[in-house]
């Protein structure tokens, strides 16, 4: 007795496919798997304050606006009258002020966690008293969902660090702007600098630490 296979109903056939089209599409959204080959390369400044532009040079031609100053008077001088003193050169202009340069506050080197990461991170106060975190020399794997975090989680080689940066305190200094580079992220006004102890390259999505850094602090923050 022969057996009779049937194909299964259409609509069967179509909901599976959209099934797993649809799962293919979140899976694809959710890792971003291309991202792993893909670098973003982002280089911004040292940012600082720009110099104090220099006053007019006194010795420059005169303005066209004021008057010249009158001849002096054709008639002789008495003998007895002494000789008109030579004008005293005009003084010298001052140089323009040096622009006020970034304090460093404190300093740290990026370890690697999932992902290979190194580079320095800095914090740096300006001159209006704005606080920026800099990244310098980065290099880590892009991904998806990434943030610059400030935290206080001690920094821990190996697994056991990966997903310490969450447990505790933390501020997020903005998205990562590039997998590499040297970028700049300001920091809220009235940030208490001495709740943080770390900076982590920190993947929200998968809740896992890229690579982090142990701050060590050079100034009074």
């Amino acid at each position: 007795m022969n057996r009779v296979w049937r194909l299964p109903a259409r609509p069967v056939v179509i909901a599976v496919l959209v099934a797993g089209a649809a799962a293919v599409g979140f899976g694809m959204y959710w890792f971003q798997p291309w991202k792993l080959w893909v670098d973003e390369t982002v280089n911004e400044e040292l940012p600082g304050v720009a110099a104090t532009p220099a006053p007019q040079d006194g010795g420059g031609e005169q303005p066209a606006g004021d008057a010249a100053s009158p001849p002096p008077s054709s008639s002789p001088s008495s003998p007895s009258s002494s000789s008109p003193s030579s004008p005293s050169p005009p003084s010298p202009s001052p140089s323009p002020s040096e622009p006020a340069g970034p304090v460093e506050l404190a300093t740290g080197e990026f370890i690697t966690h999932e992902h290979d990461t190194a580079g320095t991170v800095r914090l740096l106060r300006l001159a209006d008293d704005s606080v920026v975190l800099r990244l310098e020399g980065l290099d880590t794997s892009n991904g998806p969902d990434l943030h610059v975090w400030l935290t206080d989680a001690p920094v821990i080689e190996g697994r056991d660090g990966w997903g310490v940066f969450d447990d505790g305190q933390y501020l997020s200094a903005g998205k990562l702007k590039g997998n590499k580079g040297d970028q700049n992220y300001p920091l809220p006004q009235g940030t208490d600098l001495d709740a943080y102890t770390s900076v982590s390259i920190w993947c929200d999505r998968f809740n896992v630490s890229f690579g982090a850094a142990e701050l060590a602090w050079t100034a009074e923050a």
